[in-house]
């Protein structure tokens, strides 16, 4: 299986629509996805820490932390097409490294399972295609799948 292409989210309409998809949080990181539906295979992802979690010093480390867990585990994890933005917790800076990969696999296998019912609830159901492929024409009717 190859891997999608990757690329950063770098603007703040991308982080907002990444907000509005899907949201799941695991120890020390939250997540969140969002299908583009853009037809194209590229996952961008993007990385946020916030005041709370500390100083300016903190809050590099964390999405430092963040960034290199991403790069690891998102080729192995991640669905083509969607857009994710993961969010530096209160305790991001200081987990012990294996925690912190278990809680982005987490994040990552509930965010696809979540992006998959998504995309089933939908996409149309094989009951509501036209049985015909031309309505003028019921001799032409297609196949049952």
């Amino acid at each position: 299986m190859v891997a999608p292409p990757l690329s950063r989210l770098k603007t703040r309409p991308d982080f907002l629509a990444a907000a509005r998809g899907v949201t799941c949080a695991r120890g020390a990181v939250s997540a969140q996805a969002r299908w583009r539906g853009d037809d194209q295979p590229l996952v961008r992802i993007g990385f946020t820490a916030t005041r709370r979690i500390g100083g300016a010093v903190t809050r590099n480390r964390a999405k430092r932390r963040l960034r290199e867990a991403a790069r690891l585990l998102a080729p192995l994890h991640v669905i083509p097409g969607c857009d994710y933005v993961f969010i530096a917790r209160g305790g991001t800076p200081n987990r012990p490294w294996g925690s912190l990969l278990a809680d982005m696999t987490s994040a990552l296998t509930r965010l696809a399972a979540d992006l998959r019912a998504t995309l089933e609830e939908t996409s149309p159901s094989p009951l509501s295609r036209p049985t015909t492929a031309d309505p003028a024409r019921p001799d032409k009717a297609l196949s049952a799948p």
